[in-house]
Formats: structure tokens, sequence, C-alpha cells
């Protein structure tokens, strides 16, 4: 079963935007919070401005090794010193879709190594991951990180060195926004 999640932007939610960049690509227009819904998409009832829909699933570009490590390192969501957090969606282009697995796989991990940069910022930085490629949706995943407010800066560096990889040169759209959880 896979876990799916909504993520909608309006006037009301857990999390408060505390900034909302657009890297690349077009913008999603500005909201002041966020609420975050573990449920399918066909029984979202907010509305706000916009809603963001993804879901859980196996890891697609890691191997055996690179998953028993991330496993390893990684500490859940919803720890209670991590009321910062950044939703940053990524839409990829033509070109990227158009390669077979094994060629994306290098890219992202032989090239890029991208699992390889995420384990240095583990476990401070907390990440889920959310396809919505495969729902339609307009971004092809959604990413979900959450950090204490003194992680902030190694959040960032973690950030800066992935969007300096090959594979950021298919990254067509990508918003940056960063919260902080509402007392």
């Amino acid at each position: 079963m896979k876990n799916f999640y909504s993520f909608v932007g309006s006037d009301v939610g857990q999390w408060n935007v505390t900034s909302q960049n657009t890297i690349t690509g077009s913008p999603l227009e500005s909201v002041p919070r966020i609420e975050v819904i573990n449920s399918p998409p066909n029984e979202l009832t907010e509305q706000g401005v916009w809603a963001l829909q993804g879901f859980t699933s196996n890891v697609r570009y890691a191997n055996r090794n690179e998953i028993v490590k991330l496993q390893a390192a990684q500490e859940g969501l919803n720890r209670k010193e991590s009321v910062c957090a950044a939703l940053i969606p990524i839409k990829k282009n033509a070109q990227w879709w158009a390669m077979p697995q094994d060629e994306r796989r290098s890219i992202f991990e032989e090239q890029s190594h991208h699992t390889e940069i995420g384990l240095g910022y583990l476990p401070e930085i907390a990440r889920q991951l959310h396809h919505s490629r495969d729902l339609g949706e307009p971004f092809d995943f959604i990413t979900w990180f959450e950090f204490a407010p003194e992680h902030t800066e190694l959040f960032n560096q973690l950030l800066a060195q992935l969007r300096a990889t090959k594979e950021w040169q298919f990254v067509d759209r990508e918003i940056d926004i960063r919260l902080e959880k509402k007392a």
C-alpha cells in the first residue's frame, strides 16, 4: 500500500512559510501556511490556494548497500527538535525521462553521488521523497526535509552540493519553500 500525501498551501496549516523561492521554472502562488495531510488524493477535503500530491514508494535509484546505509543513518520525521522544514517540488525535463532507468541511475548515483551526498547530512536532516509524476501532478517529485534550527546552514550546504551535480542539469522546475512549525 502506498502512502499518499497532500501538501496544501493556504491561510491555514501547521507550518508557517518563512520563504518561497523559485529556483527554476514557473513559480507557485505564494502562501502563508502549508498543511501536510496523509491521505489519498481523492479524499482531500482541503482546497487551499494549491495542493501538491504524491506518494511514498520503494527507493528507485539506490542499490541494496546504499539503502542499508541510509536506513542505518536516517532518523524519522516529526522529531521534537525538528521545527524547521523545506518542501521542494521538482520537475525533471523530457530528456531525463527519455533515458532508460540504468542511464538515470548512472547520472543520479555514479556521476552525481546523490545518495553519498545525502548520507553526509544524516541524521541531522530527515527526509522523505514523494512521487508525483505517476499521478499526473505538475511536479515529478515532492521532497520534504525536517531539521532543527541549528542545522539550517547544514541543510543549505546539502542543497548547494546537490544542485551542483550533473543530475540538476535535468531539472526544469524547482521551488524551495522553507517552513517553521506553528507554535
